[in-house]
């Protein structure tokens, strides 16, 4: 265990997160994703979160990741035709970023493509529906040593 990062993010994540570069994209999705369906068709690492809300991942998360500030950084998934989205869940995604900038929605079908090239994939025990999230990693700022 390490000061300052939130015991949520296990030491995986946490070499997935230092990994990274400029652009790459990490999924944070519902418990009723398909990941491992993605993983299997290309090589996209899948980590399983089963029982903590996304919510309280990205909380985790975000306090070491640099979202990009050159293009949209955050992309959640759209409802399918027909279903209608819970404002809550993007209301909590928000807070837990502590983002108040544009949120690209995506089609589902369009959003599982952009997720098979993402870096990796993070399954967690989020039960909302659309509980799907994209972050695009940006340029760590330079620590002063």
């Amino acid at each position: 265990m390490l000061k300052g990062i939130s015991p949520l993010v296990s030491p995986d994540l946490l070499k997935l997160l230092a990994e990274m570069g400029h652009g790459d994209e990490i999924v944070f999705s519902d418990a009723h994703f398909p990941g491992h369906m993605f993983a299997r068709e290309g090589k996209v690492p899948v980590l399983r979160f089963d029982g903590i809300a996304a919510d309280k991942l990205l909380a985790g998360v975000i306090p070491l990741f640099e979202l990009d500030s050159y293009s949209t950084p955050v992309v959640m998934m759209a409802a399918v035709k027909g279903d209608q989205l819970d404002p809550e869940v993007e209301k909590a995604y928000r807070a837990a970023l502590k983002y108040d900038g544009w949120i690209e929605q995506m089609e589902r079908f369009a959003f599982y493509e952009r997720a098979k090239k993402a870096y990796a994939i993070v399954i967690t025990g989020e039960t909302r529906k659309y509980g799907n999230i994209i972050l695009k990693k940006g340029v760590t700022p330079v620590a002063k040593i």
